[in-house]
Order: structure tokens, then sequence, then C-alpha cells
């Protein structure tokens, strides 16, 4: 357990290309893959899509008949292992070639976002790892988090803590527009082309160039 490693106000962070940002202001949610696939929303995908596929099919053992791909997945730090191979751009299962430029992170208190899913109700879990893999454990239980590898999570040279750092926040469906607290960008081209799709009235959240979120 590493529950003295606990961060107090854990924070969780969804990735997206900014062309994505107008559908999501417009829907009033993040959507999980199942749903995407689905709704076709504008804008660019930027996962591996084999992954994407495999995620529909794997189950989580905390919530028997809901798989990985019904949930919209977060981390629990920015500058995940994911955008680095974005940022390297060659890996082979990856579509997506226009680098972590135009990558945003949305950032979300974790407690905030288990309050809302409990209201609802929908459910939610939280992964040890990397939930597109075919080994992963998961838990629904605020409680042990302290499982979470956090030295792993936090570890900015992450080489011997892969697995660790690729922990996942995942809540079933959807996620509402109104709790995402804070959108970091790497450049101040992109900080304009965010600033500018916020809505004019409801919920807009603080944006920030936060140039140590990215490789």
């Amino acid at each position: 357990m590493n529950a003295v490693l606990v961060p107090p106000q854990p924070k969780i962070y969804h990735i997206a290309h900014v062309d994505r940002l107008p559908s999501i202001v417009a829907d009033s949610f993040l959507w999980c893959d199942a749903e995407v696939i689905r709704r076709a929303p504008a804008g660019t995908t930027i996962g591996m899509s084999s992954i994407k596929q495999r995620r529909l099919t794997l189950p989580l053992g905390s919530h028997p008949g809901l798989h990985v791909g019904d949930c919209v997945p977060f981390y629990f730090c920015p500058r995940s292992v994911m955008l680095y191979l974005i940022y390297q751009g060659n890996h082979p299962e990856l579509a997506y070639r226009q680098g972590q430029g135009p990558i945003l992170h949305f950032e979300v208190d974790l407690h905030a976002a288990v309050a809302w899913a409990n209201a609802q109700p929908a459910r939610w879990a939280f992964t040890l790892s990397n939930a597109g893999s075919y080994f992963f454990e998961d838990r629904n239980d605020i409680a042990r988090l302290g499982e979470i590898n956090w030295v792993a999570v936090q570890a900015r040279d992450w080489r011997a803590h892969k697995e660790g750092k690729q922990a996942e926040f995942l809540l079933e469906h959807r996620f509402p527009w109104h709790l995402i607290e804070r959108i970091g960008v790497q450049s101040a081209n992109v900080y304009r082309q965010v600033v500018n799709a916020l809505p004019a009235h409801g919920h807009r959240p603080t944006v920030e160039v936060r140039s140590e979120w990215y490789y």
C-alpha cells in the first residue's frame, strides 16, 4: 500500500486533439470509445485503433458486464506514456502523425468525478496499469487508491515504471464538461484556439500553457 503517497486531492487527465473541442463543448460531454464510434463526432482521433477495438472487449473485474471501451478514460498524470508515443510519432499502430502540439490535457478533480458518478449513478473504476492490456487489475473503492503506484505515476523518467505510470480512471459512458477544471496546452497558438472554442456562456475552464506537461 502507498497510502502515504496518495495526493490529498488527486487530479486526473484526459487528452484530446484541439479540433475535437467544439464537439465536446456542443455535447457538454466527453464520450467513451464505444459512443465515439457510434456518434462519429467531428475532430481527430489520436489513439491506436487496434487498442481502441480491444478495449471494447476487455471486461472490468469490479463491474461485470462493463468493458473498458464503454468508459471515458483518464490518466492520473499529464505527460503520459501515450503522449510520448504521439510525440515520437513512429509507432506502427498509430495513424495520427501531427505530434503533441495540438493535444489538450483536460484536468479534473478525482473526488468530484467520483461524487458526480455516484449521484447519477454511473459506474467507475481505476486500474493499477494500462487498461488496454490483457492483464490489469481494477478497483471501485476510493479507499484503495493507495494500491496505485504513485511513484510511477509521478515519475518524469518512467522507463522503469511504465506499467504503473499508465494507471487509469474510467467512468461509464460519458463525462460531463462542467467538471473539467483546467485545460493545459503546449503553446500560445493552441491556447488561442482553445479560448476561441469555449462557450460564450456556461462553463469555461481555466486555460493555461503548461509546457511541463509535454515532451
